[in-house]
């Protein structure tokens, strides 16, 4: 009885060590003690109950006190509250905390809710901050352009800019940088008399694109606009009149084939005319004969200058064929 006694208390008490192991084990899982221990000795003071509402809310408390903690080390002064709100927003926490610290170093003023509207905004608020500290070059494609004595320039630039913190939000970005330059380039060559004027003096180009403030709206600032490439094309003035006097040709055969046609029905015409009134001859001569008005004579004689006439035509066929042969 003892031993039954002894063996039903061991078996207690491994039931009762397993409940709290596992009821420990859940406890851990969704309370971050681990974390909370790493903040505290981070200089972040925040309860546990601060984390279980985290938990509570769905929001993982790793991705809030992480940043928060980075953020402190840096000396910026934020809540979770702001932290957690960004988050929520579906945000960036951990960026939005990088910008912060970078710009801090770089002693740009960025507050957290600028810099958290321009992470909502889509942009990489970070990569703004180091491209306003380290300006970035964008390179353009391959543009086109006509001067006036017709010859193409194929130019290439190279835009050297900067980010703009205050119009990152509303701002455009790098495309209406890229077309803006591209049709400065155009407008310039386009004026320009002459093509070895670019070619002389490219800079000028460069000089007259950035007097039009074509970074005006955008969330850049343009620092400078180097020509990298000049390439000589087509001679698109000489192909056009080409093209036109190819036009002028076309133009003038289908009017001579519309005069040809109209001539070649004209004819026809006549032609049926002429077999028309022939068809009548041999009727008027009967009712000549009939009427007296022509005699037996005349009428073979009549005959006779036809037959002469025939022969003769023949004659002339033979003479022209045996030309042409020849």
């Amino acid at each position: 009885m003892d031993e039954l006694q002894i063996g039903g208390s061991f078996i207690g008490i491994v039931i009762a060590a397993v409940i709290i192991i596992i009821l420990l084990i859940i406890f851990l899982r969704f309370v971050p003690v681990g974390l909370w221990v790493t903040a505290y000795f981070s200089g972040v003071k925040i309860g546990i109950g601060t984390l279980v509402g985290m938990r509570l809310r769905r929001v993982n408390p790793h991705r809030i006190i992480r940043p928060l903690i980075k953020a402190t080390k840096a000396g910026l002064a934020l809540s979770t509250d702001q932290l957690e709100a960004h988050f929520l927003a579906g945000g960036n926490v951990d960026r939005v905390i990088d910008a912060l610290i970078a710009s801090q170093r770089a002693e740009i003023d960025l507050e957290f809710e600028k810099a958290a509207a321009i992470d909502l905004a889509g942009r990489d608020v970070f990569e703004a901050v180091q491209v306003s500290v380290t300006p970035k070059v964008i390179e353009t494609p391959r543009v086109s352009a006509v001067a006036q004595n017709g010859i193409e320039l194929i130019v290439k630039a190279k835009v050297t800019v900067r980010a703009n913190i205050e119009r990152l939000v509303g701002g455009a970005g790098e495309d209406t940088i890229i077309a803006r330059v591209g049709e400065g380039i155009v407008t310039t060559v386009g004026s320009s008399e002459k093509h070895e004027e670019i070619l002389e003096n490219p800079d000028s180009m460069s000089k007259t694109v950035l007097k039009k403030g074509l970074d005006s709206g955008t969330a850049f600032e343009i620092l400078s606009i180097d020509i990298a490439d000049v390439d000589v094309g087509r001679n698109i003035g000489a192909q056009l009149q080409t093209d036109q006097s190819e036009a002028d040709k076309n133009i003038a055969q289908a009017k001579a084939e519309e005069r040809r046609s109209m001539a070649v029905a004209q004819e026809q015409e006549m032609r049926a005319e002429v077999v028309q009134a022939e068809s009548k001859v041999p009727l008027a001569i009967a009712e000549a004969l009939r009427q007296g008005n022509l005699g037996v004579m005349d009428y073979y004689k009549l005959q006779n200058v036809d037959a002469d006439t025939e022969m003769r035509k023949s004659i002339s066929d033979q003479a022209d064929q045996s030309d042409e042969e020849e």
